[in-house]
């Protein structure tokens, strides 16, 4: 490890996609698509051989400010690094230029989940390979989240009370790499999620199997799951030949990108001592009850409108199709329910696609795949909002919020109200060039959202149709690639680039 580690990481990254190429080469060989699996395994050896020479040039140069370095590696990891990624899919798919294949790559690093592909018209080791950017996407951000976020309070730890240790770099730290420079809490936590990560990705591929879904289908559901990325080759999620029984399985495994806590290494970052007490996972069951029950109630009224028959078949796929995407878009995965279709040929009633869009905007858990807010934040947003109201009726009360509320961090509503401004400006001036890129008002809004939120099927499920994204213009794609970025990074952490207490020497 401690060899790795004087390695910069944007350079350990290449080399791990370089790696990653030879599977799908491997794929495609083994469906004698031998273009394409050159394609694949010539990228491959010229990205590890690279890699391989920036480690040799690059190891012995002096570390600069290990904050800045985490940040700027963050950055580089979402926008230069799925240059290197987009290499082999610019040469596997005919027509596709190299601006398309780095939009794809990002879209998928993000976790976000758009493309421009026709799925029916791309080799399936192509959307292997997407499946796996995404997958090492979500993998990415589950461990620069604990660390070089948390201990630079960002991307919702901000929000908690954290144990600092001296210097304050290493919150919520093993003892054993409080102080370390960030490559070495990098390496250390890949090597504590990867594991787990890994077999929980393994065990949905093996339960989608049996379920009944093709083995590609069934891993490059499994890692969209895992990932939040909401990747599937087929055409509509709900095509899928495991049906219900495959959806019930891959909601058990959407329960992790709703608290961190739920992932090795985060157990000092819970909210609560009792998982039951988790205001993440609390928050999340309230709108995994109320919410299908709303849209329930709604197609029920539709079908009584038009006077068709309640059978009890129509209602059960009616409550499950709305349970599975709320579940779904909450964690910003974007999987729509063979459910959901049926319940609106019940009632004649088409998506809410507002809905939807506002689930992907509360978003998953903090430090988790998941995009969005974060419910954390919504949480102490609550919680600030009943604390405000109680004042009204009784003035000179003292509240003090439970066990819960004191696990925050003083001036936590404060900070969840500024990052909440600043998505919503973050949506407000992405829709505004987006409209200027010819793009109209209601498309504009749900692209933005779907793009800051990293949901990108959310423009499908909405009903603009599958192929929205690659009928943009250029511009508007580039303008929702830094979104997605954006959403992924999150505004607080760009704006902590910008401190000049980061570029003084």
């Amino acid at each position: 490890m401690r060899g790795l580690a004087r390695i910069p990481m944007f350079v350990l990254l290449i080399g791990v996609g370089g790696l990653g190429m030879y599977l799908p080469a491997a794929h495609a060989l083994a469906l004698r698509n031998y273009p394409v699996s050159r394609d694949f395994f010539y990228s491959g050896t010229l990205f590890v051989a690279l890699a391989a020479l920036l480690a040799l040039a690059t190891a012995a140069n002096r570390p600069g400010k290990a904050q800045r370095d985490s940040l700027l590696t963050m950055l580089a990891a979402f926008t230069l690094l799925p240059l290197v990624l987009a290499v082999p899919l610019r040469e596997a798919v005919p027509g596709l230029s190299l601006y398309g294949a780095w939009w794809e790559m990002v879209s998928a690093l993000t976790t976000t989940g758009a493309t421009l592909l026709a799925p029916a018209e791309v080799a399936p080791s192509v959307h292997l390979w997407r499946a796996l950017v995404g997958w090492s996407g979500g993998f990415l951000m589950l461990v620069m989240a604990v660390a070089v976020l948390a201990p630079m309070r960002l991307g919702g730890f901000e929000m908690l009370h954290l144990p600092t240790a001296e210097g304050g770099d290493g919150a919520a730290m093993p003892v054993s790499v409080r102080g370390a420079a960030p490559n070495v809490r990098i390496l250390h936590f890949a090597g504590k999620l990867a594991p787990v990560y890994a077999a929980l990705t393994l065990a949905l591929w093996v339960g989608l199997l049996v379920a009944g879904d093709p083995v590609l289908v069934a891993l490059s559901h499994a890692m969209s799951t895992l990932s939040t990325s909401g990747i599937t080759p087929l055409e509509r999620f709900g095509q899928a030949p495991s049906g219900i029984a495959g959806e019930v399985l891959i909601v058990l495994f959407m329960v992790p990108a709703l608290s961190r806590r739920l992932w090795p290494g985060g157990g000092e970052l819970r909210a609560s001592e009792r998982l039951l007490r988790d205001p993440e996972l609390r928050l999340a069951a309230a709108l995994l009850v109320l919410v299908p029950v709303l849209l329930f109630v709604r197609h029920w009224l539709g079908a009584l409108d038009a006077q068709l028959p309640a059978e009890p078949a129509h209602i059960a796929l009616a409550l499950w199709g709305g349970l599975f995407s709320v579940m779904s878009f909450l964690t910003t995965t974007g999987f729509e329910s063979s459910g959901w279709a049926a319940a609106q040929l019940w009632s004649g009633l088409q998506t809410p696609g507002l809905l939807l869009a506002g689930l992907a905007i509360v978003g998953g858990g903090v430090a988790t795949t998941a995009g969005g807010v974060k419910l954390l934040r919504i949480y102490a947003l609550m919680r600030h909002g009943e604390r405000e109201m109680e004042l009204l009726v009784h003035p000179s009360s003292v509240g003090g919020g439970g066990i819960v509320a004191r696990r925050l961090r003083r001036g936590g509503a404060h900070l969840a109200w500024v990052f909440f401004m600043l998505f919503a400006m973050s949506i407000a001036v992405v829709m505004m060039a987006v409209s200027l890129a010819g793009v109209g008002f209601e498309p504009a809004t749900i692209l933005t959202i779907a793009a800051l939120s990293n949901t990108g099927p959310l423009a499908a499920v909405s009903g603009l149709g599958p192929q929205t994204w690659s009928a943009l213009e250029p511009a508007a794609q580039a303008v929702l690639a830094a979104a997605m970025v954006l959403g992924r990074l999150e505004t607080l952490a760009l704006i902590a680039l910008l401190n000049p207490e980061f570029w003084q020497r």
